[in-house]
């Protein structure tokens, strides 16, 4: 049976910028994977995961590994290859720094390491993953702007999300439950056979 493949979802309304996510990017793509000596190490480790400004919103973006990848598709010395759970990944000792990859990108995802000259992305932390691990964006972010799971998993998280944000705004309207309001209407709309008599007593009974 085919495992279903593993998303990141990104909640730009809870992300505040405070990029730990690229931090804990970098550090995961260190050497020493140590937050405090992965800044000394020559090359620099530099993030996967970069957070812009859209808007009134900060959004995290980052490689979407693509089923149908153009920049697999371009790269002239198949560098870029899929694993089984569909990440794409970048053999840095067959990349030639052509930034053919990084032109094909349609999210921009895709960057030139400016010591090595070599093209460099999200691997979605594969190896983490494969440990029963979160991708360190994930892991790193204190707000739960970035989520991670298959798309029933968090598509049922924003769901329920969405259905307790729509509680609270009815109840701040003086609603408290839903159902009980239908209930009582049903009953105040329900006619009693006494007074469906007296409705129709001019009409006559048979």
């Amino acid at each position: 049976m085919e495992t279903e493949k593993k998303l990141i979802l990104v909640l730009p309304e809870l992300c505040m910028g405070c990029k730990s996510c690229e931090y804990s990017c970098a550090v995961e793509h260190s050497k020493s994977k140590d937050r405090y000596f992965a800044s000394l190490e020559k090359p620099s480790p530099i993030p996967r995961i970069r957070v812009l400004l859209v808007d009134s919103y900060t959004v995290p973006m980052r490689c979407q590994h693509c089923s149908d990848a153009p920049c697999l598709a371009v790269c002239p010395t198949k560098a870029i290859s899929q694993t089984p759970e569909g990440f794409i990944l970048i053999n840095d000792n067959r990349c030639i720094g052509c930034f053919m990859c990084a032109e094909a990108c349609p999210f921009g995802a895709i960057k030139i390491h400016p010591e090595l000259k070599i093209a460099v992305k999200c691997d979605f932390c594969v190896d983490r993953v494969r440990a029963g691990l979160l991708p360190a964006c994930v892991e790193a972010c204190p707000t739960g702007a970035l989520k991670f799971g298959t798309i029933n998993e968090l598509m049922s998280t924003v769901a329920s999300k969405k259905a307790k944000e729509m509680l609270k705004r009815l109840a701040s309207e003086g609603i408290t439950s839903v159902f009980a309001k239908a209930t009582q209407t049903k009953i105040e709309e329900t006619i009693s056979p006494t007074t469906l008599r007296e409705m129709y007593q001019s009409v006559g009974w048979v």
